[in-house]
């Protein structure tokens, strides 16, 4: 039980804070090139990361009539599936929340395996 609520609390946590990362780095590169930058969303754009995942998850996909729905379709929300596997073999607070002699392995493995759902759609 305290597993899986560690494992929540750190995985949402590392998702809003990615999400916040990247509304950061489009306001600096915005006043960068001396414009406001996105500010659509929200109270001065804050709602942007969130607009963007939801748009990810709902792009058009290019269909053809003999190809594979399922994967297409699969594809993003496998690739999420990975990334939040990776999550409790890091270290926090000096211990990780799943101890594995071949932790460092399975990263590897978990990591390079991401870039097959790329491929799948």
């Amino acid at each position: 039980m305290i597993f899986m609520v560690n494992f929540l609390l750190i995985s949402i946590s590392i998702l809003i804070s990615v999400a916040f990362y990247t509304i950061l780095e489009r306001k600096i590169l915005s006043y960068i090139q001396i414009r406001k930058g996105p500010n659509k969303t929200g109270f001065m754009g804050i709602l942007q990361p969130f607009s963007d995942a939801i748009k990810l998850f709902n792009k058009n996909i290019v269909s053809l009539e003999f190809m594979n729905f399922m994967f297409s379709y699969l594809s993003p929300s496998l690739s999420l599936f990975i990334i939040l596997l990776i999550i409790p073999i890091i270290s926090f607070f000096k211990y990780p929340l799943f101890d594995n002699k071949q932790s460092v392995l399975f990263f590897f493995i978990l990591s390079s395996m991401a870039v097959y759902f790329i491929l799948l759609v």
